[in-house]
């Protein structure tokens, strides 16, 4: 089969992935074998390629928002019939027995491994998934239209979740990509007001066209003070901005799995009156399963932008250069 694999992590105009020819994998226990529809194009999926995410393999296969169809199963596996259309996710597995997983938290497993990462993901035409981590998806959606959601949608509704919005509350969004743009329609259906500032002119123009109250640059004050915040473009500097932004009791949530070096905080302007910094860390399955149940109940807009898999490094490049409105996605083969 066709695939892409990291060879050098680097800059991604150094040309990091190469394409290549590899056997079909084999599911092994628990397993099913998906053939891949589309893969959605994630910024981690870009920090593994130029190495800010330190490879945890050789040759890995980027891409964890994969949508296909099931057409084999390994041993133990049977729940999924072949034909079933399904998501594989960033989690691909936990071990079920730690202190975190027991209590529902096993986003913060220690033997926790995923997908495009610890294993082969969606940058290829199969991909193997644990059928328990797998997500059942309607048949009669356009995959491209599913994708973002394995990801960018999962990790902004808990993004949003780990923001503590208050019912009706003021939101502020740093960085407007394909989570930040999935993520604010959730919290505009559910009465927020919203406002985007990121540097780019288009995402803000978009912005616009999904409901925001105003987009501005990422480093300009909101119009308002904000009750709640997300972080979602990888800059450090932007946090002492957002944290200025909030109002008393307010909290900022930092999607990303990467972050550049936070400048220092100064306590009365930034964390005084009980303001709250955040990180989020992956996901449960139960987010995905909520996040795709929403989803499904209320479309969101997903504005996507094609790509052949055959041109999955121009994807990255596009990406790491701001230039994709909404979600790059990679077709890979005809449902």
């Amino acid at each position: 089969m066709d695939a892409w694999v990291v060879t050098h992590p680097g800059p991604i105009l150094s040309r990091p992935l190469r394409q290549v020819r590899v056997p079909v994998p084999s599911p092994g226990p628990g397993e099913v074998l998906v053939r891949v529809e589309v893969c959605a194009v994630c910024r981690t999926d870009l920090h593994l390629a130029e190495g800010d995410l330190r490879p945890r393999r050789p040759r890995t296969t980027p891409g964890h928002e994969a949508v296909g169809r099931v057409v084999a199963a390994g041993p133990g596996a049977g729940r999924l019939s072949p034909g079933t259309r399904v998501g594989a996710a960033w989690l691909r597995s936990t071990c079920g027995h730690c202190r975190y997983c027991l209590r529902g938290s096993e986003n913060l497993c220690p033997r926790s491994t995923y997908t495009g990462w610890d294993a082969d993901g969606g940058y290829a035409e199969y991909l193997t998934v644990p059928e328990d981590f797998a997500y059942p998806l309607p048949p009669e959606t356009p995959a491209e239209k599913l994708a973002p959601l394995l990801c960018a949608g999962i990790i902004g509704y808990r993004a949003l979740l780990r923001s503590d919005l208050p019912p009706g509350g003021r939101l502020g969004i740093y960085g407007f990509g394909a989570s930040a743009h999935l993520t604010a329609q959730i919290a505009i259906a559910q009465g927020a007001t919203v406002h985007v500032l990121t540097r780019s002119a288009r995402a803000r123009e978009l912005a616009m066209t999904l409901g925001a109250a105003s987009a501005g640059d990422a480093a300009d004050a909101p119009p308002e003070p904000l009750d709640s915040a997300i972080l979602f473009a990888p800059v450090g500097e932007l946090v002492p901005v957002a944290l200025a932004a909030l109002e008393r009791g307010g909290t900022l949530a930092v999607a990303g799995i990467h972050l550049s070096d936070i400048p220092p905080l100064t306590y009365q302007r930034h964390l005084f009156q009980e303001r709250t910094l955040r990180s989020v860390t992956a996901n449960t399955r139960a987010d995905g399963r909520a996040y795709l149940e929403l989803a499904m109940v209320h479309p969101p807009r997903v504005t996507t932008v094609p790509y052949p898999l055959a041109e999955a490094d121009r994807a990255l490049a596009d990406l790491a250069a701001d230039q994709v409105e909404g979600a790059a996605v990679l077709t890979v083969s005809a449902p």
